[in-house]
C-alpha cells in the first residue's frame, strides 16, 4: 500500500520449519522423538528466564525445574499466585468422553479449528486436543477440586460453539484452583532452590546477542533498580493485550509491554486484530469506570438470553409477558441456542441493542434468565452450580439474579493475536519463546470458551518442556557478560526511557490519554469496523500518541514505588500497539470470527469470510515508530477441517 495512512509493505511468507508432515495424529510424537535431549546432568548448567507465573508461566517454570534446568522467574504481582489467571471462572476442556456422548481428540480438534473460523494451525490445535486430556490427569493429582458427580467421577459442563459436555470445573473459580496446582508446584521448586522468583519486578526490555535471546531488562518496582538478567533463553509467558482497549475484563494491571518490547527487538506479531469480545459481560455503568467484569460463560448452559420483542420497551423484566420476549439466539441459531460461539453470541447481543431492543442504562444489555433453571432445578440446585457468580452478581450491581434476570453485554476479554510462534513455540527471535495467551498460536479469529486455560497448562506442562529441550541441546552459549556492549546499551535504552517519561511534566494524567485510546480502539475496531473508520483510527492514534510524549503528567521519581510511572510505561506501548492492530484490522478486508468487517457481510448481515483472499496468519515485522512494518503472510493449509460456512443454526 502506497498511502501514508495504513501503509505497509510485503516481505517473504512465513513458514513454520518444525511442524512436522505425515498423519495429524502422529506429528507430536514425531516431533517430540526427533527432538534432541539434554541429559539430566547438563540441565544444572543451563539457565532459563520465564516471564509470567499465570497458568503458562506457572507450569512452565515449575516444570523445568523439576527437569533440572535453573530457572529465574518474574511477575509484576507481589505473589505468582496474583497472576490474572485466576479470575478464569468457568472451565477447562478436555476430550476425555466422560458423558459418552459423542466427544473424542479429533471432535475436540474439529470445534476448535471451526470456531476459530478456520484461521488456526491444523497442527498445533490437533496437538492442544491430544494433550487437554494430560492436563486433567495433572490436575487431579495436584490436588485441584474439580466437581464431581455424585459417584464421585469428575462432572462436566457444555460451553459456547460445542455439543457435548467436555469442560470441567470448580463452581466458578476454576482459573484460581488451577492456579494454585501450578503455584504449589513453583514453589516446590523456590523452595528447592531450584527457581529463583523475583515478584513485584516488571520486564522493560529484551537482550538480543548475535541473534539470539539471552536475557531481558528488568525494573524492581518497590525501588525502581534497573538490572539485567542473562541465560540461555527466554521463555514470555506474560498473557494478552485486552487492556490496549482500556475497559476489558482483564485485571488492571494487565499489559503489553514484554510482548511489545520483545516485538521491537524482532520478534514479529501475529494477527494483532484478533481480539476476544466475551458475551457474557455485567455492562458497564458509567464513565467513572476502570474495568469491566465478566460472568462466566457457563451460566449460558442454564440462562436464557432475551430482550423484549419491540423496540424501546422499558418495563421491568417481570412485567414483560413470555409472548412479548424475544430469546433471539435460541430463534436463529436453534440447534446450539444459547450455547453458540462468543463470537456469533456477541454480535447477535449488539445487533439486538443497535435495533434499539437493549435493556438497562443506555440499551447496552440484554437479559440472562435463570427463572426457568430455578423452576426447573430448584433454587438450591443452581445455588451450588452457580453460588459465587451470583454473588459476585449481586455485590457489583445491587440486583439479587435468582429474583431478577442478570444484564450482560459483550466486552473485549481475551486476544487471540500475540507473538508468532512455530510449531516448537519459539519466536522469530532464536532462543525466545512464547507461550499462553501472548502467543498466537491456537485459536484462530475465535477463542472457544474454557480454551484459554487448557492452552496455558498445555504449553507449560507439556509443550515447551519438550521443545526447548532441543533448543538448548544444539547448543554455542557463549557466556553473556553484563558489561557486553548489547546489554549496556539495552540498559541505557529502557533509563532513557523513564528519564524521559518523567521529564515530560506535562497537564494529563496517564489514565486520560488511556481512556481516550481505548474508547478509539473500541468504536473503531472492536466488533464491527469499516475501512473508513479504521483510517479514521490510523490518523488519530499518532497524533494521541505524540500529544502523550508532549503533555503526560508523571509524578514522583523512577527511584521508588510509582505506579503513575509504571503506567506510563505501559500506555506508552498501548499506542504503538493499538496502532499496529487498526492497521491489521484494515488490510484484512473480510469479516472473520468476531471481526464484523461492515464491507464484508452476507445477504442478511452475516459475517462474510474471504478464504481466497486471508487465509492465512498476518505476521508483522516492526521497522521503527510511525515506520511501515512489514507484512509475513504464513499460509493455512487445511487437510482435515475444510473451511466451510460455519452454521450453528
Amino acid at each position: 500500500m502506497s498511502n501514508k495512512i495504513g501503509s505497509y509493505t510485503v516481505g517473504d511468507d512465513l513458514v513454520d520449519t518444525k511442524a512436522p508432515s505425515g498423519p495429524v495424529e502422529d506429528r507430536w510424537d514425531k516431533r517430540r522423538f526427533g527432538a534432541k535431549l539434554v541429559n539430566p546432568a547438563n540441565r544444572r548448567k543451563h539457565r532459563v528466564i520465564v516471564v509470567g507465573t499465570g497458568l503458562a508461566g506457572g507450569s512452565a517454570g515449575a516444570t523445568l525445574a523439576e527437569q533440572g534446568y535453573h530457572v529465574i522467574q518474574f511477575c509484576y504481582q507481589d505473589s505468582p499466585r496474583r497472576a490474572h489467571s485466576v479470575a478464569a471462572q468457568g472451565g477447562i476442556n478436555a476430550a476425555k468422553n466422560y458423558r459418552n456422548d459423542g466427544d473424542s481428540i479429533y471432535r475436540l480438534f474439529y470445534d476448535t479449528v471451526k470456531g476459530g473460523d478456520f484461521r488456526s494451525r491444523e497442527s498445533n490445535v490437533y496437538r492442544l486436543a491430544q494433550v487437554s486430556v494430560e492436563i486433567i490427569d495433572q490436575c487431579v493429582a495436584q490436588g485441584v477440586p474439580f466437581a464431581r458427580e455424585y459417584g464421585g467421577l469428575l462432572d462436566n459442563r457444555s460451553f459456547g460453539g460445542v455439543q457435548v459436555s467436555r469442560t470441567f470445573y470448580a463452581r466458578g473459580q476454576t482459573g484460581q484452583q488451577l492456579l494454585l496446582g501450578a503455584y504449589q508446584a513453583l514453589e516446590r521448586q523456590i523452595d528447592a532452590g531450584n527457581i529463583e522468583m523475583h515478584p513485584r519486578t516488571e520486564m522493560l526490555d529484551l537482550i538480543v546477542v548475535d541473534g539470539r535471546a539471552r536475557g531481558i531488562v528488568a525494573r524492581d518496582l518497590i525501588t525502581g533498580e534497573i538490572s539485567t538478567y542473562l541465560a540461555d533463553a527466554v521463555v514470555l509467558a506474560s498473557g494478552g493485550y485486552g487492556n490496549t482497549f482500556y475497559l476489558s475484563t482483564n485485571a488492571k494491571g494487565s499489559n503489553a509491554t514484554a510482548i511489545w518490547r520483545a516485538h521491537k527487538r524482532g520478534a514479529h506479531f501475529a494477527n494483532p486484530c484478533y481480539t476476544q469480545i466475551h458475551p457474557t459481560c455485567i455492562p458497564r455503568s458509567g464513565e467513572h469506570q476502570s474495568k469491566l467484569t465478566l460472568m462466566s460463560e457457563s451460566l449460558r448452559n442454564d440462562g436464557r438470553i432475551w430482550v423484549p420483542k419491540k423496540k424501546g420497551d422499558t418495563r421491568s423484566p417481570e412485567q414483560i409477558p413470555e409472548d412479548e420476549r424475544d430469546y433471539y439466539l435460541e430463534r436463529v441459531y436453534p440447534s446450539y441456542g444459547n450455547l453458540v460461539p462468543r463470537d456469533v453470541a456477541s454480535r447477535a447481543a449488539k445487533n439486538v441493542c443497535d435495533e434499539g431492543r437493549g435493556v438497562g442504562p443506555g440499551g447496552l444489555g440484554v437479559y440472562l434468565d435463570f427463572a426457568d433453571a430455578i423452576k426447573r432445578m430448584g433454587r438450591d440446585k443452581v445455588a451450588e452450580k452457580y453460588g459465587n457468580l451470583f454473588e459476585m452478581y449481586e455485590r457489583i450491581t445491587a440486583e439479587d439474579p435468582y429474583q431478577v434476570p442478570m444484564r450482560i453485554y459483550p466486552a473485549i476479554h481475551y486476544t487471540m493475536g500475540g507473538l508468532w510462534v512455530d510449531y516448537d513455540l519459539q519466536s522469530t527471535i532464536p532462543g525466545m519463546f512464547v507461550i499462553g495467551e501472548a502467543n498466537f498460536s491456537d485459536h484462530g479469529a475465535n477463542r472457544l470458551g474454557a480454551s484459554a486455560l487448557m492452552q496455558g497448562l498445555a504449553d507449560g506442562y507439556f509443550v515447551l518442556p519438550a521443545t526447548i529441550n532441543d533448543y538448548l541441546a544444539r547448543g554455542g552459549f557463549d557466556q553473556v557478560s553484563p558489561d557486553d556492549p548489547v546489554v549496556t546499551a539495552t540498559v541505557g535504552e529502557v533509563q532513557d526511557r523513564i528519564k524521559r517519561l518523567l521529564a515530560v511534566d506535562g497537564d494529563r494524567t496517564v489514565d486520560s490519554f488511556h481512556r481516550e485510546l481505548g474508547m478509539l480502539v473500541w468504536d473503531e475496531c472492536g466488533m464491527s469496523r469499516n475501512a473508513e473508520g479504521l483510517r479514521k483510527a490510523l490518523k488519530r492514534i499518532p497524533e494521541l500518541r505524540e500529544e502523550f510524549w508532549q503533555r503526560v503528567k508523571v509524578p514522583g521519581t523512577g527511584f521508588e514505588l510509582n505506579q503513575s510511572l509504571e503506567k506510563a510505561n505501559r500506555v506508552a506501548d498501548f499506542l504503538e500497539l493499538a496502532e499496529l492492530m487498526c492497521l491489521d484490522a484494515l488490510h484484512r478486508e473480510e469479516s472473520c470470527g468476531g471481526h464484523f468487517r461492515e464491507e464484508s457481510q452476507t445477504d442478511d448481515g452475516e459475517a462474510k469470510r474471504d478464504d481466497d483472499r486471508f487465509s492465512y496468519v498476518a505476521a508483522w515485522e516492526y521497522t521503527g515508530v510511525g515506520e511501515p512494518p512489514v507484512l509475513h503472510k504464513e499460509n493455512l493449509d487445511f487437510e482435515y477441517v475444510h473451511p466451510t460456512l460455519r452454521s450453528y443454526a
